[in-house]
Formats: C-alpha cells, structure tokens, sequence
C-alpha cells in the first residue's frame, strides 16, 4: 500500500494567494510563493496551484509563478486551471510542473483527456472535480471554479474520465469547501469503490482529525488549504496525527 500524501492546496487568483468559502467571497492571504516555501520546507508531499479564475478569462496565469517556485521547491507540483489544449498543458509543464488538472475543458471536450494522457502519459493528468450534492449519494458536476453547474453525475463523469485515461482524481466537494467542517467523506466513498486510480480529498478540513476520516473512505491523499494558510495546524502534526491512527504516511526525513 502506498504511501498517504498531504498535499497544501494554493488557490491564486492574478499574482495571490487567496481562499474562499464553497469557491465564493475569495480573499487575499498573500504571495503564494512565500506560503509554497514554507510548506515545502514544512514537510509538504506535494503542492497544488489552481488559476481560479483562468477559466472565466480563457488562461492561465500561473507560469511565471511556478517558474519561481520549482527555484526553491523540490516536490511534485500539480498545477490546474484554464488548461483547454495540448499547448496549453505543454507551457505548464515546461514552467516546472509535474502535472496538470483539468476540469472545465475536460467537462465540455471530454476527448481532451485522452488526447492528454496520450501526448503526456496517464500519470500527469489529473482529473479536477468541483462537486456538488443534490440528494443522498448523488452530486452533479460544477465548472468554472464552481461558478457553474453542468447536471453531470460525479461518479459517472470520474469512470468516464478513468476510461479516457486520466491517472489522478482531484475531487473537491464545494459544499464543504472553506467550511472547517470536516470533508465529503460519503462522497469520496462512492467516488473510490468506483474506480482504481488515486483520489485527493480537496474541501473542508478544519481540525487535524478531520484528516483520518477521507483516508477511510478511500483517498489516497488529502488537500488542505485553510488551516495552513492561517497557522491553525502545522504539517507535521497532521502527519503525527495519522501514524498514530494507523496511516502509513512518509517521514519528514524521507524527503
């Protein structure tokens, strides 16, 4: 069994870091970079930079700023937003990313995946879903940072998305999302025991034991934003907090 990872999420809207709650009421926190390094030095897994508003304006505006970042920042780096073609993937990951998430374009051209996981290798895409609850078990796709919905079914879009070759989920329940609530654990439940490939657990984390919870349910990692950005918890007390649940986590040393 691998590894679970911990994985600091940076939404950046134009040059900063902000955070929001269910996607709305964005506020400023500060230069992304500055917060990048600190995880990273914190122990971080990985890193997550989403463009929330590359969609609305057709771009991504995050090359200049993972350029600066892989300076200092020896961990995978998973960049998304307003990715819509092989260009557009090829200029990220020429910027230093590791990989790229797709939502909106993937949502209105699903073909795109296959096209990206054909171009750059399965593990390199990652799935990005916005996902919203409509009744028990059941939420409905949403694109455009959450702006809009589509009346997809999550779980079918996720096989579909699987079938076309994407190697990575990540799954981000909007209702949760800057809640300090804990995350949509049925939901990663429902979304997992449906396909192989790993899931990020992206929306609500408050506590440091609301962390165990997406784990059980089926994710192989867990994103986090707010709790970072404000000092409440540092990465490793998340991290010493799984060990002694059981989780098979990676030692800061063996970074």
């Amino acid at each position: 069994m691998s590894s679970c990872r911990l994985i600091p999420r940076l939404d950046i809207k134009g040059p900063n870091l902000i955070k929001g709650i269910h996607l709305e009421g964005l506020r400023i926190i500060g230069d992304p970079n500055h917060y990048a390094k600190r995880y990273y030095e914190a122990g971080a897994d990985e890193l997550i930079y989403i463009d929330t508003v590359a969609s609305l304006y057709g771009r991504n505006n995050l090359t200049d700023i993972v350029n600066r970042a892989v300076q200092d920042i020896f961990i995978p780096i998973t960049v998304g937003g307003g990715i819509r073609s092989i260009e557009d993937a090829t200029k990220i990951l020429r910027s230093g990313a590791d990989k790229i998430a797709v939502n909106t374009a993937a949502v209105r051209t699903p073909q795109l995946l296959a096209e990206l996981a054909n171009k750059f290798g399965s593990q390199c895409i990652v799935l990005s879903v916005e996902a919203k609850k409509v009744t028990i078990n059941s939420w409905e796709v949403y694109v455009d940072n959450g702006r809009e919905h589509t009346g997809i079914d999550v779980v079918s879009w996720v096989q579909q998305a699987v079938k076309l070759g994407v190697g990575e989920v990540l799954l981000t329940s909007i209702d949760q999302e800057g809640t300090r609530q804990g995350f949509d654990n049925e939901l990663i439940h429902h979304v997992s025991e449906k396909v192989q490939i790993p899931i990020i657990a992206s929306g609500g984390m408050g506590v440091v034991e609301h962390a165990i919870c997406p784990i059980k349910a089926g994710a192989s990692a867990v994103a986090f934003a707010d709790i970072l950005h404000y000092e409440r918890v540092t990465i490793d007390q998340i991290r010493q907090f799984l060990k002694k649940e059981g989780v098979r986590v990676r030692s800061w040393l063996q970074k």
